[in-house]
């Protein structure tokens, strides 16, 4: 008998590591190409009034995060996917091609949201992934089928789109997609779960070749809706996926987390967080929560002189701090005061967002006044100059 890819490597944890490698290299390696094929056909977003990049860039980087998530994952057969890793690549081919006509033609909020319901609910109905359990979190725990489909389905809907909200500057929705799908990842190894932890640090892996353009400055591409839609999705699978495993698994401390929701929001608290604020924000002052602006914490650190390098890895830290510190302080205290925690937390990143808008506003205002000095000292001058030019005369 010939060998096969499994008999010549049978460690699945190296098998893993590979899949990841090879999903880092085939982005590597296409997103060039990408590149080029998008400046041959114009196909590139060219900067508006709230655009934080200043050239026309091209916009299909999902594209080969796509790509290179597939095909790393496929390498291998782990033998413990179920059902639930067919509908999430059903579910993740449908908003790939909703992405790719998004980036191209620009579709309405409406047929946006409707495409991703489906694709949740593929995933949520389908697989019987969704959140039934809260873990005591304020007196809940076991909760109704029903509402807890349409919770989950939320859920994916609101992550999906919170990740589309947070790609506005270099490497920030990709970055954080990467911490996210590595602690997960890792989370799912350790346990033996091998398939889902192959498709979260596959993603990991997709994204840190993606990094590399995202982040550069004569080479530079944007993932676009095509990529935002997928990690939003995947991440969103994965998170669900570690609370549920944990409920089945309540209570075996040597491989549960009891506080795995708490958890889980940490993890993603930028794009849950920037969302909330966002919306409350613009719902507050009459507009439409769709409504495209520059309140997002990303622009406003962009808008208070940091590089986008400075502020992506600036709001790495805060996810990577309060993970961890989560992480021991669920020894300590029960789910509902971390809950309370959280809600300190966003209380505290609604008031460091109102500063640094107010900050905003008096640098303005301090350029708007000395560009006012330059002028009138350029208009005195002029005068001097004509009136000295008639006396001559």
């Amino acid at each position: 008998m010939f060998p096969t890819f499994e008999s010549l490597i049978p460690d699945k944890n190296i098998q893993v590591l590979i899949s990841a490698i090879i999903a880092m290299v085939i982005n590597l390696r296409s997103i060039p190409v990408i590149i080029n094929i998008s400046g041959l056909r114009g196909l590139m977003d060219n900067p508006v009034k709230r655009s934080s990049h200043k050239t026309p860039t091209p916009t299909f980087g999902g594209v080969g995060i796509f790509a290179s998530i597939l095909i790393g994952y496929m390498i291998w057969n782990f033998g413990d996917e179920g059902i639930l890793i067919h509908k999430v690549f059903a579910g993740t081919v449908i908003l790939f091609f909703l992405g790719i006509k998004d980036d191209l033609y620009a579709l309405s909020p409406t047929k946006k949201m409707i495409v991703q319901v489906l694709a949740s609910a593929i995933v949520v109905v389908g697989s019987d992934l969704r959140i039934y359990d809260f873990f005591g979190i304020f007196g809940i725990s076991h909760i109704p089928y029903v509402i807890s489909i349409l919770l989950t389905i939320f859920i994916f809907v609101a992550m999906i789109n919170a990740f589309n909200l947070i790609d506005g500057i270099d490497g920030l929705a990709g970055g954080i997609a990467m911490i996210a799908s590595s602690g997960f990842g890792l989370w799912f190894l350790v346990n033996h779960h091998y398939s889902l932890a192959c498709l979260a640090l596959c993603l990991a892996g997709s994204l840190v070749g993606f990094l590399r353009f995202n982040f550069s400055h004569t080479n530079k591409i944007f993932m676009g809706d095509t990529g935002s839609l997928i990690i939003g999705y995947i991440i969103t699978v994965l998170a669900v996926k570690f609370i549920h495993l944990n409920v089945m698994h309540a209570w075996e401390a040597d491989i549960s987390f009891v506080s795995a929701p708490i958890i889980a929001v940490v993890i993603l608290i930028i794009p849950i967080f920037d969302t909330i604020r966002v919306f409350s924000i613009r719902i507050l002052r009459g507009k439409s929560p769709f409504k495209a602006d520059r309140l997002h914490m990303h622009h406003l650190l962009i808008d208070n002189n940091l590089s986008h390098m400075k502020a992506s890895f600036t709001l790495y830290i805060v996810t990577i701090v309060l993970t961890v510190v989560t992480y021991f302080a669920r020894s300590y205290f029960s789910n509902t005061e971390l809950c309370f925690l959280i809600l300190f937390l966003l209380v505290c990143y609604f008031l460091v967002g109102n500063w640094l808008e107010i900050r905003r506003l008096k640098m303005k205002k301090e350029e708007l006044g000395v560009g006012d000095k330059i002028a009138t000292a350029t208009n005195n001058n002029t005068e001097k100059l004509q009136l000295e030019s008639i006396s001559a005369n």
